[in-house]
């Protein structure tokens, strides 16, 4: 049986070409500043000006397209790390890193110039908080308020300025870098055991 559907002339179908322009825009977005033209974008997809016109009206909609891309990778690489495990986890956060951590401290620093993406960073960051509660949940404390700390301080210490400062300003090598993350993470979580600790033997007398 024969099977119609919408294919261009060349015989490759819509979906396989705005998926390539996504790709394109988000490939030129990890390399350079956000100043990226639709013409830059084609080019760099191979396909014409029009096509890009076709798919997505305006800039921020194809940058929008390949925000949602990069936050669909970013969640399936967090996904492998196993909640409890530090050194596996802090691995895996430093590999993303090491793939978009320089375009991620470069959007965050220019933010103002996102125009409608400026949102998507909070996003990010709020994602960032929620996968750090995850993977370390059984080792943070109980009580709201010092839960939140711990949260925020184990977001200190793993935030991408935190690769950046290591890796980029201080040039120490990735294995470096992830050591020095563990021990702050370790530090933060092994600090809210012994404040546990000593609250219950606080109660015991």
């Amino acid at each position: 049986m024969r099977r119609f559907g919408l294919h261009r002339k060349d015989g490759v179908a819509p979906g396989a070409t705005r998926d390539r322009i996504v790709h394109a825009m988000l490939r030129l977005a990890l390399e350079q500043p956000y100043d990226i033209t639709l013409a830059a974008v084609a080019q760099a997809a191979d396909v014409s000006y029009q096509t890009v016109f076709n798919h997505f009206d305006s800039k921020e909609g194809v940058a929008a397209a390949a925000a949602d891309l990069l936050a669909r990778q970013t969640g399936e690489a967090r996904a492998k790390a196993r909640p409890g495990d530090v050194n596996g986890a802090i691995g895996v956060l430093v590999g993303e890193y090491e793939r978009i951590g320089d375009a991620n401290a470069r959007w965050a620093i220019s933010a103002e110039r996102l125009g409608s993406l400026a949102p998507r960073l909070d996003e990010a960051r709020a994602g960032h908080q929620s996968w750090l509660e995850h993977v370390f949940a059984s080792s943070l404390p109980k009580a709201a308020a010092a839960r939140r700390r711990a949260i925020h301080a184990l977001h200190v210490a793993t935030d991408v300025y935190a690769w950046k400062l290591l890796r980029r300003d201080l040039r120490l090598s990735r294995a470096d870098t992830e050591t020095i993350m563990v021990y702050l993470v370790n530090s933060v979580l092994n600090a809210g055991s012994a404040f546990r600790r000593g609250r219950l033997a606080r109660s015991a007398r």
